[in-house]
């Protein structure tokens, strides 16, 4: 079992995709967060557009969302990579996109989510998987639109893996709707042999918008992820349901306020992941935990559509 510091019980932090979140929330949540002690993580475009059609989505291309994203990670928070930009980004988008962020945030990311919309996502869609789960995931998948992710093929004009694996210490792969992610994948971070661009994967708990957040975070799950000592690392987006008629919602607001009263670790999804690694040492995924891994989120994403 890992050992949390200052007697810690758990650990929780979140990874924050930037989907469809504007300034005025992201401040208005963000604001919330710091006051109740947790520190997380926010995924960013540091590439524009920073609007895109219809989407409140913002970029770092808009100086005041990177003044505010500075400010954040002034705080204690850390700054993510969401891709270069809402769009699809060529090889030298993404390698501009990752000069401005090291620029912007003073280092290169340590944490990372591909955003399923762009085509440069690295091992992502029927790559995450191998052998017959990629062919039952194809197959299952056949009536959406087609999707060839293609990051991680050499040749190919959106290829950016070896920039990954120079300048990115973390990349999220399977999302589980257990609440102790380390439970249902204790291997993380890992490295896997057969997706050698990315240098260590962590796992996330199904957590894509308030409603799954929020049942995620049900009392009875913190009891058991506190009983087990484990770690949760929630995927959402703070974009989507967290606020209404310009308040937090009154739901999202107890929640997270009972939850900063437990006893628990609630530091960014790299300074989770470096203690794993510090007290159990570097993991190579083998054969058969792959297997293992593949087929639990497979069941899950086509059960019940984890992300």
């Amino acid at each position: 079992m890992i050992r949390w510091p200052d007697g810690k019980r758990f650990a929780l932090t979140v990874f924050d995709d930037p989907d469809s979140q504007p300034l005025d929330e992201s401040r208005m949540i963000y604001g919330f967060l710091r006051e109740l002690g947790f520190r997380t993580t926010i995924g960013v475009w540091p590439s524009g557009p920073y609007r895109q059609g219809n989407s409140r989505s913002e970029s770092c291309a808009n100086p005041l969302y990177r003044e505010h994203v500075r400010q954040l990670q002034k705080a204690g928070f850390e700054i993510g990579f969401h891709g270069a930009a809402l769009s699809t980004s060529t090889r030298e988008k993404t390698r501009e996109a990752l000069d401005l962020f090291r620029e912007y945030f003073g280092a290169s990311p340590s944490t990372m989510s591909n955003h399923f919309d762009n085509d440069e996502g690295i091992y992502f869609g029927a790559a995450r998987l191998s052998g017959l789960r990629r062919l039952l995931y194809q197959l299952a998948t056949a009536h959406q639109r087609p999707k060839r992710y293609s990051g991680h093929l050499p040749g190919d004009p959106l290829f950016w893996g070896d920039l990954c694996q120079e300048r990115i210490r973390y990349c999220r792969n399977f999302v589980f709707t257990d609440i102790n992610t380390l439970r249902r994948c204790p291997e993380m971070p890992y490295y896997d042999p057969r997706r050698p661009y990315v240098r260590a994967w962590y796992a996330s708990s199904e957590g894509a918008d308030a409603g799954k957040f929020l049942a995620t975070l049900a009392d009875a799950n913190l009891d058991r992820l506190e009983r087990e000592g484990g770690a949760c690392i929630m995927y959402t987006h703070f974009g989507k349901g967290y606020v209404q008629g310009g308040s937090l919602t009154p739901a999202f607001r107890d929640v997270m306020q009972r939850l900063s009263r437990r006893n628990g670790w609630f530091v960014p999804v790299s300074t989770i992941l470096d203690h794993i690694v510090a007290q159990r040492g570097e993991h190579i995924l083998s054969d058969g935990e792959r297997a293992r891994l593949e087929w639990a989120w497979l069941s899950e994403k086509l059960l019940r559509g984890t992300a």
